[in-house]
């Protein structure tokens, strides 16, 4: 099972500058719940922005110009040599962007875990647009506060025979 999980603006922003452009308390609670024990692919940007593999997790890195291998990280030179490498025992992998990273996931995620920010925010990285119609919504949680947000998860619609 191959997932996207990522947290995005009204105007699909996903950072700025190479950070998160938004401060929510308890906003990336879900994240860590649900990678927490699985593999995490995720490409150079957003593996300096978070300065260090991920506890409790397997890192892979996609990176031609950037390595860090240890016990719970390894380096790879593609988006496709990411899913070779990754750990095959786990229930889900979870693709962490950034965006080009993103854009070569889309057409393999079975399921995307989306938290929707409810702003609209100045960036430079976007996460693609995406065919909402080859996902059915299974999920929606909504939170109030200074900026509100929603967790929603999408899962793939089976293919229709006519498509096969």
């Amino acid at each position: 099972m191959l997932s996207i999980i990522v947290a995005i603006s009204k105007n699909y922003c996903i950072g700025n500058g190479g950070r998160i452009p938004w401060k929510i308390p308890g906003e990336q609670k879900r994240f860590k719940e649900l990678t927490t024990g699985n593999t995490v692919i995720m490409g150079r940007r957003t593996f300096a922005e978070i300065g260090h593999p991920l506890p409790n997790r397997k890192t892979v890195l996609v990176s031609n110009t950037y390595t860090w291998n240890d016990e719970n990280c390894v380096t790879v030179g593609s988006f496709e040599e990411a899913l070779r490498v990754s750990d095959p025992l786990h229930n889900e992998v979870y693709v962490a962007g950034g965006a080009g990273i993103y854009r070569a996931a889309l057409p393999y995620a079975d399921r995307l875990y989306i938290t929707f920010v409810d702003i609209e925010v100045d960036g430079d990285t976007f996460f693609p647009r995406f065919d909402k119609y080859g996902f059915e919504q299974v999920e929606c949680t909504c939170f109030d506060g200074e900026i509100p947000y929603r967790y929603v998860t999408y899962e793939r619609r089976p293919a229709s025979p006519d498509e096969a």
